[in-house]
């Protein structure tokens, strides 16, 4: 399969690399100055994957991430922030508004490479299998179709993030290791300590009015991962 790759970065040398790079890589490649074009260009043409500088003038890297997002016409594209922030919150951040994966620069065209590769992989992935349109548990309902949560009846507010989390803990019997978690919702595993996965459990269990203590919908499994038990 043939991938058309974006890319959009102010900075003339880095937009040039990416250009050059992705080539190498055998996709094809259309760069970007600014998130405007960009999102014009979408009106038209859709690509696999989008590679999204976040500091960037006029509409910036986030703001457009959730424009893409929000619209159902381009809501499955992937996409990859790229920045210089390294820092954890701005990560989780990140990931929250949308994004699929996130690298920072200065990064190697090894795992530029490998990023990418894994993010299509999951898109192909994605394509191939259907999913339920909604996924029922004791007093809580999931419309993947729509992205509601209701607890009680109630509508819940996640994150695309946490109702990413939710929804595969929901569609699976089983132990769901962390390792698991991390590769299917962010796309890779992350390397070194890393709270992120505990931070959205805990920011979900809250939302569900559910406890570490006394779990009604996730289990924590010591030293293996989550499991959903509210069935």
């Amino acid at each position: 399969m043939s991938h058309l790759i974006f890319a959009t970065e102010d900075e003339d040398n880095i937009r040039e690399l990416l250009r050059c790079t992705v080539e190498s890589f055998g996709y094809a490649v259309e760069c970007f100055e600014c998130a405007e074009d960009l999102l014009e260009r979408l009106k038209t043409t859709l690509p696999s994957l989008i590679l999204l500088d976040i500091m960037l003038p006029g509409i910036d890297g986030l703001a457009a991430l959730q424009k893409i997002k929000k619209n159902p016409a381009t809501a499955a594209v992937q996409v990859i922030l790229l920045t210089a922030k390294s820092s954890e919150v701005d990560k989780v951040r990140g990931l929250d508004v949308g994004a699929d994966d996130y690298i920072t620069k200065p990064f190697g065209v090894l795992e530029l490479n490998a990023r990418i590769r894994t993010a299509l992989r999951r898109l192909e992935n994605t394509s191939a299998v259907p999913e339920p349109e909604v996924l029922f548990g004791k007093d809580i309902t999931l419309d993947i179709r729509n992205r509601e949560v209701t607890v009680d009846k109630a509508a819940v507010e996640l994150t695309l993030k946490e109702f990413e989390l939710l929804k595969i803990l929901m569609s699976s019997d089983r132990v769901m290791e962390r390792d698991e978690l991390l590769n299917n919702i962010w796309g890779y595993d992350y390397v070194g300590e890393t709270r992120t996965l505990d931070m959205h459990v805990k920011t979900l269990r809250a939302k569900l009015a559910d406890s570490a203590e006394r779990p009604r919908f996730v289990k924590t499994v010591r030293g293996i991962g989550y499991k959903f038990i509210g069935r």
